[in-house]
């Protein structure tokens, strides 16, 4: 089973979305978006920069876990990932996002 991006509103009202591995755990999310279009044009671009390694931001968390954000040539974060316990997880992580992002389709729960 390959990933999918699903796309939802929040309970604030805002259109997000999460790129979801084909094991169905989350492996990257967005931001808020105010209107569906803004959040599609978020998951056009994930598209198209997941396969660049350059674009992956790698951090380490103050409680020393492992995540990383993907970001757009404009170097604007437009998604994030969870929080690992080790830098091969988060690699992996990254790895899946590339595999499943560019062909992913779009699941609208909204």
């Amino acid at each position: 089973m390959s990933g999918k991006f699903e796309l939802y509103k929040d309970a604030a009202g805002e259109f997000r979305f999460r790129l979801k591995a084909g094991n169905g755990q989350n492996i990257l999310a967005s931001e808020g978006y105010t209107t569906k279009a803004s959040c599609e044009n978020g998951i056009d671009s994930v598209k198209a920069n997941a396969p660049d390694d350059s674009k992956y931001e790698r951090k380490e968390t103050a409680a020393r876990k492992y995540m990383f954000n993907l970001k757009a040539g404009n170097h604007q974060v437009i998604g994030t990932s969870q929080s690992y316990e080790s830098t091969a997880s988060r690699d992996n992580g990254i790895e899946s996002v590339k595999t499943n992002a560019p062909t992913a389709p779009i699941e609208y729960l909204t």
